[in-house]
């Protein structure tokens, strides 16, 4: 029988339909398919910690951040940011190119951090060391904090032209760059600056309070042109004509990640260290600042190089020896700091903290518990180079490995039986 042309036109409206339902729920089952296939990496000796295959093919990821919504930014280190979809997609245009603005030459060089502002997701900030025409410029090199903004036409595509530079450091060395940056609760944005390279901070930047190297900053950096300095930062108002008042804490060696404890609003520090030990510092919500974490006068809770040293110093939470590691197998100790879990999918994990060594690939979770001590969960190597970790809008938690692959994490039933691990203080305490 001959349709009319308004039933044919009716019967191809429903069949286009039908095609594109089709479609839909053909492509939500092959991911799902593709998120119950993707490999597990499970720490020998049955540590309950897994990393899940999410998202491939990235080069050199640094950093995972969120911009309020369901999509993952990861860092690459050349200068390139790129859009990850829930289904793990990675998006082939660029959200930002700055390549030509980026000196990668170095190992710990390049684009390495983004943060977007808490209230303004069209609004963000970047961290890379400087690349200019004339190799022989002294700025080459030096740290970048700059502030820019998603293109009107595409949320997905942010503007190269916009950029508003707000912090220019200099930098003496290749390395120790740090590279993190992270607002608070209080809409301040924090970051992370490393001592300023050179075995054993020779310039003594981290103990020098008229330097920002070796440092955390604390600046008020919404609806301003560059940045305004916070009444209430430990050092503005010290009377002290010397003291950098953008300084909130000292005593870092290369504070490569940091974050905030989306609950209780903690400030966690991973610090890479020197010869010997790796360490976690945290610092309480109610914080007033002033923290001086002991670098270089302490490598983690151990002396090492006591000259003018007097000040009273803050201990980390966590440490780990270089030792370990080379009795493993790797070559090399270098922290990389992670996050407080919050979410919902793996309640096993609620309120640890995840951190992961770069060289050996190992993993470790702290939870503190009800009477302030510090458990320890050692979970193995579960991936080579993990970089960073990450969190999406939900809490739930990623980490990247260099190598190009971004993972979810998540767990079992159970995490494993705790073991506490005292560390003991410089003054003899535990």
């Amino acid at each position: 029988m001959l349709l009319s042309s308004q039933h044919a036109s009716r019967r191809l409206s429903f069949l286009s339909t039908f095609t594109f339902l089709t479609l839909i729920l053909l492509l939500a089952l092959a991911l799902a398919l593709r998120a119950l296939a993707a490999p597990l990496h499970i720490a020998a000796g049955g540590p309950t910690l897994q990393l899940q295959e999410f998202a491939t093919g990235l080069n050199q990821p640094l950093k995972i951040t969120n911009a309020g919504d369901s999509r993952l930014f990861v860092v690459e280190k050349r200068g390139t940011i790129r859009i990850v979809t829930p289904g793990g997609l990675v998006l082939e245009t660029p959200f930002l190119d700055i390549q030509s603005r980026v000196n990668n030459r170095g190992n710990e060089q390049g684009l390495l951090g983004l943060v977007f502002e808490p209230d303004n997701p069209n609004i963000f900030y970047v961290n890379y060391t400087l690349e200019l025409s004339n190799p022989n410029d002294k700025r080459n090199g030096n740290t970048i904090i700059a502030r820019y903004r998603v293109s009107a036409a595409d949320p997905n595509v942010a503007d190269p032209a916009s950029e508003e530079v707000i912090l220019e450091v200099a930098q003496p060395a290749a390395n120790h760059n740090a590279g993190d940056l992270a607002f608070g609760p209080d809409k301040m944005l924090y970051i992370p600056l490393g001592d300023g390279g050179g075995g054993g901070d020779p310039e003594e930047n981290a103990q020098n309070l008229s330097r920002l190297l070796g440092k955390l900053l604390r600046l008020d950096v919404i609806g301003q042109a560059t940045y305004a300095i916070p009444a209430d930062n430990p050092y503005a108002n010290d009377g002290n004509p010397d003291t950098r008042d953008e300084i909130w804490a000292s005593g870092l060696r290369n504070p490569w990640r940091i974050s905030f404890d989306r609950q209780t609003h903690d400030l966690y520090i991973g610090d890479v260290g020197q010869n010997e030990w790796e360490e976690i510092d945290r610092q309480p919500s109610d914080s007033a600042g002033g923290e001086n974490y002991g670098w270089d006068c302490y490598e983690g809770n151990h002396e090492y190089e006591l000259t003018d040293c007097n000040a009273s110093y803050t201990d980390p939470i966590f440490e780990y020896s270089h030792a370990e590691n080379q009795n493993a197998g790797a070559g090399c100790s270098s922290i990389t700091g992670g996050y407080v879990y919050r979410g919902t999918t793996f309640p096993d994990l609620q309120g640890h903290y995840l951190l992961a060594d770069f060289c050996s690939g190992k993993f470790w979770s702290l939870r503190r518990d009800a009477q302030g001590a510090w458990q320890v969960n050692a979970h193995g190597k579960l991936i080579d180079s993990p970089s960073s970790f990450g969190e999406d809008v939900n809490g739930e938690l990623f980490v990247a490995s260099l190598n190009g692959t971004i993972y979810r994490v998540r767990t079992p039933l159970n995490l494993p039986e705790k073991l506490y691990l005292p560390i003991v203080n410089k003054d003899g305490t535990n």
